[in-house]
């Protein structure tokens, strides 16, 4: 039987990157750490958030993971390089998709919805100076949608309210493609395909992570057959979890109070 993979977030957005890690890995036993009490991220310094991953990294070793993901962009930023300095395991990131937005857009316009923290990021200004000088690029930073998907909601008046507010410069702009610069924003795909014109692209980083994941596990050891399970955790209210996993895993499912 092999170790568990060990997933970990600001919150609940993670599981639209644990969705296609189990998608590509069915075999796999999974771990997933919501930060719940302490998102967003994207409005701490980074010495708190590289605290908060270095905490909740050494918990999921200690239940046995033997690669760690970091599901969110804001984490990635701040605590990947210390991550991977301190453990001798596949440590995979989030980075906001620039690459491929760069080369899908048509007319060389991209907006990247994104957190504060993730936009101010040493590690997405290195991004747009690598793959995005030949496109223009317009950021538009995002307060209050992660707090919307954390309550599960997905399409009330308020989250509504606030995409509309945060789309329509890129949409004045004359952008073709959008990034979701969160994990917590691919669950708003469906309200963002109501509000936006048919022809503009969406581009997200969730599988990309799951195929980097897998080519990781295969360098390094078997990658697990059979049926994989799940366990989760919330440093928050574990009920409060609970009840919106239906909503954003598709499934029922146990959840317990975080330790650290």
């Amino acid at each position: 039987m092999s170790a568990p993979i060990g997933v970990f977030d600001s919150g609940v957005g993670g599981l639209s990157v644990l969705r296609e890690i189990r998608r590509l890995l069915p075999g796999e036993d999974l771990l997933y750490v919501a930060d719940s009490g302490h998102v967003p991220y994207g409005e701490k310094p980074p010495e708190a958030i590289r605290e908060r991953s270095m905490r909740i990294a050494e918990f999921l070793i200690v239940q046995g993971a033997r690669a760690l993901v970091l599901a969110c962009n804001t984490a990635t930023a701040a605590a990947v390089n210390e991550l991977r300095s301190t453990f001798d395991m596949p440590i995979i990131g989030m980075e906001p998709a620039v690459k491929p937005a760069a080369a899908v857009t048509r007319n060389g316009k991209v907006g990247v919805l994104a957190t504060t923290g993730t936009l101010q990021s040493a590690k997405f200004a290195a991004l747009l100076d690598r793959f995005a000088r030949d496109v223009q690029v317009l950021t538009q930073p995002c307060p209050g949608l992660v707090e919307c998907v954390e309550r599960g909601d997905l399409q009330g008046p308020e989250v509504r309210v606030l995409l509309q507010t945060y789309l329509a410069p890129l949409m004045q702009a004359g952008c073709d493609t959008v990034i979701l610069g969160c994990t917590h924003y691919p669950f708003l795909k469906p309200l963002l395909r109501e509000l936006l014109p048919e022809d503009i692209q969406l581009v997200d980083t969730g599988e990309a992570v799951a195929r980097q994941l897998q080519a990781r596990l295969l360098e390094s050891s078997v990658v697990a057959a059979g049926e994989g399970r799940e366990r989760f955790w919330s440093s928050a209210d574990p009920q409060h979890m609970a009840a919106v996993l239906p909503v954003l895993w598709g499934a029922r499912g146990d959840v317990d109070t975080l330790p650290v």
